[in-house]
């Protein structure tokens, strides 16, 4: 089997971040999650682990928080894994 991976760009403004990355966080084939901002400055990254949920991302799920009240207006950049034939 062979990966791709397809990367999909989602505006958010500070208010919806939270709730987005927990969603997406929720999806089976998401790779990576990075935050920027509105000038394209990578304020975190989200390594997202088949099956490592819960307490092992209690920090970064934190830290998105952290941010959420911080910034008004980010781009969530998510990385897909598409399996190939």
């Amino acid at each position: 089997m062979d990966e791709n991976i397809r990367t999909e760009e989602i505006r958010v403004d500070g208010d919806g971040l939270m709730a987005k990355v927990k969603g997406l966080l929720h999806e089976a084939d998401i790779r990576r999650i990075i935050i920027k901002n509105e000038s394209g400055r990578t304020l975190i990254e989200i390594p997202v682990t088949i099956g490592v949920l819960g307490a092992v991302l209690l920090p970064q799920v934190a830290a998105v928080g952290a941010i959420a009240a911080l910034v008004t207006d980010c781009s969530i950049i998510v990385e897909r894994i598409q399996e190939g034939e």
